[in-house]
């Protein structure tokens, strides 16, 4: 079975659920996620000068990890074509007075000029985009020459016994939790471990990467290769 990832299916589920998002993560990830962001922005060591773009921002814990990184020194962009998840992130960032710009936006068509980021990333939203492929050409297009593509994203982890024991939670355990909590009419946590057994992993998506438009693709499994870490050079 396809997975549907339609816009209008996936931005009504995640308006849905956006008032939990955050808790649920950090519950059902057991607060790994933090970890995996703040590896993340510490192997991209982004400078004082340039801007920074991270498309699926959701709430924005991604782009508050860049803010700061550099201090607040530097403008941060999140973009979402999900409102209700944008209005989380302002509120957010209002009570932290953490100056990150949140703009409405389909990562399939980014409303920005070429070659403008020195970063732009995107953590656990890539595979949520209904063409792969189209977001992360568009990632590339407003990437400067010599900037870095970051995809940060669930993966299936390759070694047993991990990988059986982590198939079996994420297939019966985390839908069940996360439907149970964030209660929804899109079954949003049964649709997460078939947005991620779906979506290419490892040597695929770098192949894809390179394909559109960067130089380099290398990736970086993290915590058992539960997640992973992307990086390409424009």
């Amino acid at each position: 079975m396809v997975v549907d990832k339609s816009s209008e299916r996936v931005r009504k589920m995640f308006g849905e659920i956006a008032p939990k998002y955050d808790r649920m993560n950090h519950l059902l990830s057991m607060n790994v996620d933090r970890y995996w962001r703040w590896k993340a922005v510490r192997k991209l060591a982004p400078n004082r000068n340039d801007p920074i773009l991270d498309v699926c921002t959701g709430t924005g814990d991604l782009a508050f990890s860049f803010h700061k990184y550099t201090d607040g020194q530097v403008p941060v962009i999140g973009s979402d074509f999900c409102f209700e998840m944008l209005e989380v992130g302002r509120r957010k960032g209002e009570k932290s007075n953490r100056n990150v710009e949140f703009v409405e936006a389909d990562a399939q068509n980014l409303p920005f000029e070429d070659d403008q980021f020195q970063v732009v990333s995107a953590a656990f939203g890539l595979r949520n985009v209904a063409s792969t492929d189209q977001g992360l050409k568009e990632m590339t297009r407003v990437c400067k020459p010599g900037g870095k593509v970051a995809i940060l994203e669930f993966s299936i982890p390759r070694y047993q016994p991990i990988k059986g024991m982590y198939g079996w939670y994420f297939k019966n355990v985390l839908p069940r939790i996360g439907q149970m909590m964030a209660k929804n009419d899109s079954s949003a946590y049964d649709y997460l471990p078939d947005s991620v057994g779906e979506f290419p992993c490892y040597e695929k998506l770098t192949e894809r990467m390179l394909a559109a438009g960067l130089s380099t693709a290398e990736f970086y499994p993290l915590t058992f290769g539960i997640a992973t870490l992307y990086l390409g050079t424009k």
